[in-house]
């Protein structure tokens, strides 16, 4: 069927001034729908066939149908009625079908039917004008939205905009309704894809936002030494953008735990520093993990620089040149009178075993001691 531009507009939508939310839904349904390629190739019609279409959406006044109106009708090839409880009492929709039907456009009056029940013979859920029978217009199945065909309401719906449009067009309505289902399941796709890219897209911000706890514990680099006291009350201060954080390791097998770090810093490099009694001091850059183990160094000259010197009493002076036995490692005082010894990690101890060639009131030195501290000569 060829669709020559005979007439100004498509089709005239009539309704009630309850349904106006309807009437410009379907007046954009119609006027925004593009037909097939194919099928326009072949009945001769653009990509939009059902623009324009005329919508009122201002109630009608008083008084019967205005001439603009009746010119509008005139001007429409179909006319198009919201059917509801609403529109079957309204006057004025009853007024537009009679004038549309004097016009001897009768076969051109279609019904879309948004609520209620046709023939019900109950005014409340009545959706049909009753001047419809008092013109004897044949009965026309209308297209209706709530019809329970699939069993989503939505579904239903587009297969009522469907119906219509085969009716308005003149076609089968397979001809269009399985191109339409799939372009829903294709929309639909994207929209779910489209959703799910958004809402794994908040959870990115919202996982890369979480706040995390981190547990820190000391990893002892050098040789352990049971002679020495434990590793405790390490101070570890680690830095997150401007941000620090400080907290304590009190012991060598315990942790510390620093809460509410942003998701963000896992993985990355930051700076971390450690002081901790008897170790080396420690500033590093480590990858911040979940559970992370801070490297310490013992400091070997504490319990290993041994230093002390041998005072006579009886000469009040150092005794330099003099023979010292330290936990059996053999050395001899300076001409200052004053030993100097380093005593490797792994033999270190608290507190050293002492002899010299001269009796001495101390059979043992603690450590740590310093070029301060002496041992007497025994009287």
């Amino acid at each position: 069927m060829m669709m020559e531009q005979e007439y100004k507009y498509f089709a005239f939508i009539s309704f009630s001034s309850y349904d106006t939310r309807w009437g410009e839904r379907l007046q954009k349904k119609l006027e925004g729908y593009r037909m097939p390629v194919a099928m326009c190739n072949e009945h001769g019609w653009k990509r939009n066939p059902m623009k324009p279409v005329f919508f009122a959406p201002n109630d009608i006044q008083p008084g019967g149908l205005s001439a603009e109106l009746q010119e509008r009708l005139r001007c429409s090839r179909n006319l198009i009625v919201v059917c509801s409880p609403h529109s079957a009492t309204s006057e004025w929709v009853g007024r537009e079908i009679a004038f549309f039907h004097e016009l001897g456009r009768t076969d051109s009056i279609h019904f879309f039917i948004i609520d209620g029940v046709p023939h019900s013979d109950d005014a409340s859920t009545e959706c049909f004008n009753p001047i419809i029978d008092t013109l004897g217009i044949p009965e026309i199945l209308g297209a209706n939205i709530n019809e329970k065909v699939f069993r989503w309401s939505w579904l239903n719906r587009e297969r009522a905009y469907v119906q219509l449009i085969t009716k308005l067009l003149g076609v089968e309505f397979d001809s269009i309704w399985q191109r339409h289902r799939r372009m829903m399941i294709r929309k639909m796709t994207q929209w779910l894809l489209g959703t799910l890219s958004f809402v794994l897209a908040l959870l990115g911000v919202w996982i890369q936002n979480r706040p995390v706890s981190v547990a820190m514990s000391i990893a002892e680099q050098t040789v352990h030494n049971d002679n020495l006291p434990p590793l405790r009350d390490a101070v570890v201060t680690m830095e997150l953008g401007k941000e620090k954080k400080t907290d304590t390791i009190r012991s060598a097998s315990g942790c510390l735990m620093f809460h509410n770090i942003p998701h963000r810093f896992l993985g990355r490099s930051v700076n971390v520093s450690v002081r901790c009694l008897n170790c080396l001091p420690l500033d590093t850059v480590l990858v911040l993990r979940r559970d992370m183990a801070v490297p310490l160094k013992r400091d070997a000259s504490v319990f290993g620089n041994v230093r002390f010197g041998i005072w006579d009493i009886n000469a009040e002076r150092m005794l330099g040149g003099c023979g010292v036995t330290i936990d059996g490692i053999n050395t001899r005082t300076d001409a200052s009178g004053k030993v100097q010894l380093h005593i490797p990690l792994e033999r270190q101890k608290t507190e050293y075993a002492i002899s010299a060639d001269v009796p001495l009131s101390e059979k043992s030195i603690r450590m740590p001691c310093g070029t301060n501290d002496v041992v007497t000569v025994a009287r």
